[in-house]
């Protein structure tokens, strides 16, 4: 599946998705970056935990599952699944520990979408469906649907019964039967059955979005023995989290797409059996959401003290800006900042003063996210790694940070940036075990001290660094032709920065004034969203900002963002287009590991790998969430530990809002 993008921290970052499947299905494509804090977006993450980025993106893969089952209820049935066997909550657990399982109902929350999965975007919405490639998908859609089962935010791999009562495993893991609650719905009254859940899983894996494809490409057939027994066979060689990804798929209506295209683009809401139904929406402006009052499984231990508010609406921005003054004007009620600028001076407007608008820095134990500028290495531009590393060369971070994002961001450095993942200093003897077969095929830094972008003098003109950028375009065979570079082919060096807002423009545009120096006429150019999601499909780009989460569990996401085959599939998380034969077999091996230390090894051998070749030009971090809100709300008293839960577990408080005279929009 395809993950959820975050927003990007601008000052931030931007963010490329995570949502969790349930925790299944995290592959958030995009979250919005981090701007001088600005994140970006992971593409297909449906885990209830993950609820705020399901409900941008709504497409769950479990990216940190695995085959192995939980302790069991009854012979040969388990009630949860996980990566490595290891479940924390036993089988007749009352409710996750981080909720409120008395927290009342009503009200609503008002977001701005901030994570996109698949076919979404942030600025707009043509369909319904966003589930293909087609179209631009509502936010919001994964709340509509369940799945089989479902995450806990306090494990970073664990899966446990939603539909699925329980689960039969084989003992060589190629089979899952599960074991359907003879209680669960369609909105419409309807038995949710077993041939409901065969059907969708055959039909995402034959007309679903490219990275949901991809994602179930392990499984081998899907058929119903009973009602409510679905059989799930896997292909031999599947990956450790095959099960779990299956787990968190979204189930469809059979009957209802026996009389409708499924990859058809459409306003039509659909039929779906979760805690929410399609409500009100303007397509393109806002799409709101109503709480089922008779939910079928609004009491199951995985549910109770979430989905407590009637209404979630998605608000729609083209400008960051303008967004940011309808929060104000309370038009919408949450919002998450993702720009250090507007952190540190734009909070102070009257309602903050008075106490009407809250601010919280909320804890996340869970990686924070990668986001950088990934640069297409399907371009002959960018085919030597000489001439990436020289690029990266020219962004001064130091620089960045103090003067534009308040000197609170650190600067990413690892594609598993703050996880065991991220590789330190020289190889370790299973490291380089790893790397050994691959010696000579690979650059020879990777079996060195691991790269790291150097610290600049913090001038934003570090003359020692473009001298060794410099050098290395030379040795690459570009040409000075005046004060123009010209590349090997005797072609102008000529870079476009491609984004869909100017959010990151402010931190774009000195690093642009530094490859100007070099002799590299680069621009930052603005599309709109619909373009720009048009362009990114289809790889038509120079530069683009990304940020993705690959867990605490790194898994199927690998494969979907660093290998060889999502490179060339259209709507890709491979937008570097990284095709590495090393870096494909390793991702293979992490997805049968055995052990976790196993799986650590051999990610931070893929990392050193992935470093070593400059597919990007990395960004920058901070491993919190800044959150601003209306004070209409009340929260347990602590959140997950790998999920703030906001939507999920948060809940309209009335006598807040007495207090405050506040009247919903």
């Amino acid at each position: 599946m395809a993950e959820p993008r975050a927003a990007l921290n601008l000052g931030a970052e931007r963010a490329t998705a995570p949502a969790s499947a349930r925790k299944a299905s995290q592959v958030q494509r995009s979250r919005r970056p981090h701007i001088g804090m600005v994140l970006l977006p992971n593409p297909f993450c449906f885990s209830r935990r993950s609820f705020l980025q399901l409900s941008a993106g709504g497409l769950l893969l479990p990216p940190f599952m695995s085959g192995r089952a939980g302790a069991a209820t009854e012979a040969g049935e388990v009630h949860g699944l996980s990566v490595f066997g290891d479940l924390a909550l036993p089988a007749d657990f009352p409710h996750f520990a981080y909720v409120n399982p008395n927290a009342p109902k009503g009200g609503q929350m008002v977001l701005q979408v901030s994570s996109t999965s698949g076919n979404q975007n942030f600025t707009t919405f043509n369909t319904l469906n966003a589930y293909i490639l087609k179209g631009d998908g509502a936010a919001g859609m994964g709340l509509i649907f369940d799945t089989l089962m479902t995450g806990n935010a306090d494990e970073p791999d664990s899966l446990y019964g939603l539909a699925a009562r329980a689960v039969k495993v084989s003992a060589d893991k190629s089979a899952y039967r599960f074991l359907l609650r003879k209680e669960a719905r369609f909105h419409d009254g309807s038995p949710l059955s077993a041939e409901d859940v065969a059907f969708s899983l055959n039909v995402l894996r034959t007309k679903g979005h490219p990275s949901i494809r991809q994602a179930l490409r392990d499984i081998d057939a899907a058929e119903a023995e009973a009602d409510d027994i679905v059989l799930v066979k896997l292909k031999p060689h599947h990956s450790r989290e095959a099960g779990l990804i299956v787990a968190g798929q979204p189930i469809f209506s059979a009957a209802y797409y026996k009389t409708r295209e499924f990859d058809a683009t459409t306003l039509e809401p659909p039929l779906g059996s979760g805690a929410y139904k399609v409500g009100r929406f303007d397509q393109g402006h806002f799409i709101s959401f109503d709480r089922v009052p008779d939910y079928w499984g609004r009491d199951l231990p995985v549910n109770l003290g979430q989905a407590n508010f009637d209404h979630v609406r998605f608000e729609y921005f083209a400008d960051r800006k303008v967004a940011f003054e309808a929060f104000k004007a309370g038009i919408f009620t949450f919002r998450e900042e993702f720009t250090s600028a507007v952190w540190a001076t734009g909070y102070d407007f009257s309602a903050v003063k008075e106490g009407r608008v809250q601010r919280a820095t909320l804890p996340d134990e869970s990686p924070m996210g990668t986001q950088g500028w990934f640069l297409n290495m399907r371009r002959d531009k960018f085919k030597d790694p000489r001439i990436r590393q020289a690029v990266g060369l020219a962004f001064d971070f130091e620089w960045t940070n103090a003067n534009i994002m308040y000197g609170v961001y650190s600067r990413t450095t690892s594609f598993f940036q703050n996880s065991p993942m991220a590789a330190q200093g020289k190889p370790s003897p299973e490291e380089l075990a790893l790397l050994e077969p691959y010696r000579g095929e690979i650059p020879a830094e990777a079996f060195g001290e691991v790269y790291a972008p150097p610290v600049s003098d913090g001038s934003g003109q570090d003359r020692e660094l473009l001298r060794r950028a410099n050098t290395l375009l030379m040795d690459a065979g570009c040409k000075r032709q005046g004060a123009a570079l010209m590349l090997p082919d005797g072609k102008p060096f000529e870079i476009e920065f491609l984004d869909f807002d100017g959010a990151l423009e402010p931190h774009t545009a000195p690093f642009i004034k530094n490859l100007k120096l070099l002799g590299i006429e680069a621009r930052y150019r603005v599309v709109d969203a619909a373009q720009y999601k048009r362009r990114t499909d289809d790889f038509d780009y120079d530069v683009v900002t990304s940020r993705f989460g690959l867990g605490l569990t790194p898994g199927e996401g690998m494969r979907a963002t660093f290998g060889s085959e999502a490179a060339d599939l259209p709507g890709s998380r491979n937008v570097s287009g990284i095709k590495n034969k090393a870096v494909d077999a390793l991702v293979e091996q992490a997805l049968v590991a055995g052990t976790r230390e196993q799986l650590t090894f051999i990610c931070r051998a893929i990392d050193r790998i992935l470093r070593a070749s400059y597919p990007w030009v990395p960004m920058w971090n901070k491993p919190n969430h800044l959150v601003a809100y209306w004070d209409v709300f009340s929260r347990p008293e602590r959140s997950g530990k790998y999920d703030i839960g906001v939507v999920n577990t948060w809940w309209y408080d009335d006598e807040k809002a007495k207090r405050i005279n506040f009247v919903s929009r």
